[in-house]
């Protein structure tokens, strides 16, 4: 599998959690999803009988975790790398990961009505609760595509998701 056909499978995966998971806690069908050209967000869906588009982002914290967590082989630089974050504390690598994905993903423009974007958090060393004490630190661009912006706390879904934008939905995680 090339890293394109990986992407996609990545994305694909994300997005049908994310959907399963919205699901459940919400009630609302999210189905038929179709993956989209670069001009448009990643993966389009039916929310509630309307398209609906949703732009997927994993969260590993940097490039070398990334290569780590997808099984890739480390040359000496990237292991040193690893090494000297796992010096820094947690939830400032979490924050900073997440402010600058948020931020690179706020930056795109896309020829769509409905955005949301859905970031699957892809480090084992961060949990939900972790995200939880610190996501209200996120800095919000204040020009962003985004309608909605939805956190799965883990690769497996297990831990669930959690909204991070608009504010009225953020709400409803300590309700």
């Amino acid at each position: 599998m090339n890293g394109n056909e990986e992407k996609i499978k990545l994305e694909h995966e994300a997005a049908r959690l994310f959907m399963r998971l919205y699901e459940q806690r919400f009630g609302i069908t999210m189905r038929h999803i179709w993956h989209n050209e670069p001009a448009r967000p990643d993966v389009s869906c039916y929310y509630d009988d309307q398209k609906l588009d949703l732009e997927i982002a994993h969260l590993y914290g940097s490039e070398a975790e990334a290569m780590h967590i997808l099984g890739r082989e480390l040359g000496t630089n990237t292991h040193k790398e690893l090494m000297a974050l796992l010096r820094t504390p947690v939830q400032h690598r979490l924050l900073t990961a997440l402010n600058r994905l948020v931020s690179n993903k706020a930056e795109k423009t896309y020829h769509t009505e409905r955005v949301w974007l859905v970031i699957r958090n892809a480090n084992p060393l961060w949990t939900r609760r972790d995200i939880l004490q610190h996501y209200h630190q996120l800095h919000m661009p204040k020009r962003h595509p985004f309608e909605q912006i939805w956190l799965i706390g883990d690769m497996q879904g297990q831990s669930g998701i959690l909204a991070l934008y608009p504010p009225a939905l953020t709400a409803l995680e300590h309700g």
